[in-house]
């Protein structure tokens, strides 16, 4: 708690009742996150602050919460803002009507393409904002070294930063080989997290008991990588917190809420990770998750309190997550705890959502560095680079899709062939797939094949493409992905669907490729637009393709990737080629 003497005595003489507090919010029912219980009585706030509970207290201000839940509003405890594809400011218009007024960020999207400018910028960006954003610095830029990123962070160049105020830690620590093996830039970035008094977070896709043990040995906190209940208790058993995550692609809550008991529900929190624009707006943030849990039979002051008082906890934010003395008056009013129907949220006191909009203090968008524009920088790419040589071959490793899961599937089947070169197949369902690296001009693209995204025709392309932010295009002939890859390089980067040679819609995210600078309304416009094409083009309901799109570039997730250098495999994390019967190094152009 900061202030001045005389802001103590205030807080003190309204919470001893004899001053007036500067409001009270009375006629309400505080939810107890300490014991989970619903108490009666006022809540008193002076200077943003909560100073009483309980009783009748006067106040300047008077607000009746006619019966309403007063809870502590809600905590995202790991989320990539750029995955909204807005800037930080039109993020926070977006969840703050869904109670959520604390996020932890991992910059790691904008500091793949652009390093310590796109971090700078997001800590800019996120200043003097309704929203308290705080940030886990990236762990692993590039995420491994299986692929190109645009640039490259060591423990030097994210040093300075942890002299800033929100900056609490390292963010997922996705290199697992890298800990592993002890190397020396890994364990740089670790011991300085651990000198300048950070946190740790981590990212266990797919590991093992004993690499779980690797991970606590050096300190690491959480994870949000868990897809099944036994993973999760796994880490429970280590002394990890449990991050139970709803997003786009990875929706977890389900699979997850049966391992959370009376005895281990206070080290399991919720987050969202990524997740687009259209679905926060549609379903909410970690609000939405906290509702799943309750629908899969969670107590709702367990789910609250998960959202809120764990959460803080979790990240040493003492004066957050409770309705108590001391602690910040980020509160929401909510109609009922079934549905957490939120009928306003409070930041600080201030009223700042209310009935799904946002009613805060007109939020002022931060100066973008000109070079955050012009992340764009690919060769002109033509027919013949997108061909995949098989020769004889009719046997391919192919990477099958699960839908609303970041986990592939590593098929091996029989594909079309037209004069030696893989020929892709709407009646099989086997699109081809193809990662530019737009970073550089290095000219490395990286082929393969992917099933499951249902496809009848045309093409997808998109320059998020985690976490190395390449370019990425999936389609049924080289002539659309070829028209989807102009749009993208006319626009400074975004997300194109292209069909018999035009671009059916588009989205512009000039800002590293990953974001738009316009507000989000106009982004959702676009959004929508690109949901019908992607319906035209007969793309599968099941799941977001965009999203899946983008995580199908990431190795550091089971089972089957694609990189700008390759086809690669995680069981080996190593790089193969797309033929099965073949021992050829993998199919990719190196300028």
């Amino acid at each position: 708690m900061n202030g001045s003497k005389q802001h103590w005595k205030k807080r003190i003489s309204a919470a001893g009742r004899t001053e007036p507090a500067e409001l009270v919010i009375t006629n309400g029912r505080i939810i107890d996150v300490f014991n989970l219980e619903i108490i009666e009585g006022d809540v008193a706030i002076v200077d943003g602050v909560i100073v009483g509970i309980g009783g009748s207290y006067e106040g300047a201000r008077v607000i009746d919460a006619e019966q309403r839940y007063i809870s502590p509003s809600f905590i995202d405890t790991h989320v990539h803002i750029e995955s909204a594809m807005v800037t930080p400011a039109e993020f926070a218009r977006v969840v703050l009507p869904h109670g959520v007024t604390t996020v932890i960020a991992d910059p790691h999207e904008i500091a793949n393409v652009a390093g310590t400018d796109g971090i700078q910028y997001m800590l800019d960006a996120s200043d003097n904002l309704p929203l308290d954003v705080y940030v886990m610095l990236p762990s692993c830029v590039p995420a491994t070294p299986f692929e190109h990123a645009g640039a490259k962070l060591d423990a030097a160049s994210l040093e300075p930063f942890y002299s800033h105020p929100r900056v609490l830690g390292l963010a997922e620590v996705m290199d697992y080989p890298s800990v592993r093996r002890g190397d020396d830039g890994m364990l740089d970035k670790l011991l300085s997290s651990h000198q300048h008094g950070g946190m740790i977070d981590g990212h266990g896709a797919g590991l093992d008991e004993e690499a779980i043990n690797v991970y606590r040995a050096v300190g690491v906190r959480n994870d949000h990588e868990c897809v099944t209940a036994e993973e999760a208790k796994v880490r429970l058993q280590r002394g990890m917190y449990v991050m139970i995550r709803e997003g786009s692609v990875a929706k977890d809550v389900e699979a997850l809420i049966p391992v959370v008991t009376a005895s281990n529900a206070r080290r399991c929190v919720f987050c969202t990770d990524d997740k687009h624009l259209d679905e926060l707006l549609q379903e909410g943030s970690v609000d939405h998750n906290a509702r799943l849990a309750i629908r899969c039979g969670l107590n709702p002051l367990q789910a609250i309190q998960m959202a809120s008082l764990n959460a803080a906890e979790c990240f040493g934010l003492h004066a957050k997550g409770a309705i108590a003395p001391g602690y910040e008056a980020d509160l929401l009013l909510l109609d009922d705890l079934e549905h957490l129907s939120i009928a306003q949220v409070y930041k600080a006191g201030i009223l700042v959502g209310a009935n799904g909009q946002y009613t805060g203090p007109q939020l002022q968008a931060a100066e973008i560095p000109s070079r955050l524009l012009k992340t764009f920088h690919l060769p002109e790419i033509t027919e013949r680079e997108l061909q995949i040589q098989l020769h004889e071959d009719r046997r391919c490793h192919i990477i099958g899709i699960n839908p609303n899961s970041l986990i592939t599937t590593h098929l091996i089947e029989e594909v079309d062939t037209v004069d030696g070169c893989f020929h892709p197949s709407v009646d099989r369902d086997q699109l081809k797939i193809a990662v530019l690296e737009r970073h550089h001009h290095t000219g490395c693209i990286g082929l393969g094949i992917v099933k499951g995204f249902g496809i009848q025709s045309g093409a997808i392309a998109s320059t998020v493409a985690h976490d190395s932010h390449n370019l990425v295009v999936a389609g049924s002939n080289d002539q659309d992905m070829l028209t989807a890859v102009q749009a993208l390089r006319h626009m400074e980067g975004g997300l194109a669907v292209a069909s018999g040679g035009i671009v059916l819609a588009a989205i512009e995210l000039p800002l590293a490729g990953l974001m738009s600078t316009g507000n989000y309304v106009e982004a959702l416009h676009h959004m929508k637009q690109l949901n019908q094409a992607l319906s035209q083009i007969g793309a599968s309901s099941e799941f977001n393709p965009f999203v899946t799109l983008s995580f199908l570039c990431l190795p550091v997730i089971p089972e089957l990737k694609l990189t700008d250098m390759g086809l690669f495999d995680f069981s080996t994390f190593a790089h193969i080629p797309v033929s099965a019967e073949s021992t050829r190094t993998p199919d990719y152009v190196s300028g």
